[in-house]
């Protein structure tokens, strides 16, 4: 990290090709959080509570133009599987597939999953169509014994859960 000139700026800074340090784009800035996150909650972390599990999908999804639906698998001590981004849309929704939703917790052998996606306006209110939504996922999974967690909506730095709201 170096600093500007201007009192209270901090600018990153990564090397170019040439081996060169010139400010880092925010595309790049985000896209090291999401490593160092993926690097900190390896495969096999404890997702231990609701704090941890939002700071971990914020790191995630935030910084995206669009909106991204992911998943977190867990085996039945709620340990992290995989995380994975399933669909990606457009700046104000995006479409989601429970069969394809189905056969990725199955094959990874998931026990459990929490939902999130992002809303690029920063506004982190679910919708309507995000609660129905939910339901069709829970009910897909609930047939093959997969139980779903939590769906979490991250809107820039807030987050709202279903499960505080008791929709879950």
């Amino acid at each position: 990290m170096s600093y500007s000139n201007e009192p209270g700026f901090v600018s990153l800074r990564v090397r170019d090709s040439r081996g060169r340090y010139r400010p880092a784009s925010s595309e790049e800035i985000f896209a090291a959080a999401r490593q160092a996150i993926e690097q900190k909650h390896a495969r096999g972390t404890a997702m231990t509570s609701p704090q941890m599990v939002r700071e971990y999908l914020q790191a995630q999804l935030c910084g995206f133009p669009h909106e991204v639906f992911s998943m977190m698998l867990l085996d039945s001590q709620h340990r992290l599987v995989e995380y994975i981004e399933l669909f990606r849309g457009t700046i104000d929704g995006a479409s989601v597939y429970p069969r394809e939703v189905v056969k990725e917790t199955l094959a990874r052998n998931a026990a459990a999953v929490i939902f999130a996606h992002n809303h690029p306006s920063g506004v982190a209110e679910p919708s309507a169509a995000d609660r129905s939504l939910t339901q069709r996922l829970r009910d897909a999974l609930a047939l093959v014994d997969v139980r779903v967690l939590d769906h979490i909506v991250v809107g820039g730095t807030q987050t709202v859960a279903f499960s505080e709201r008791g929709w879950l």
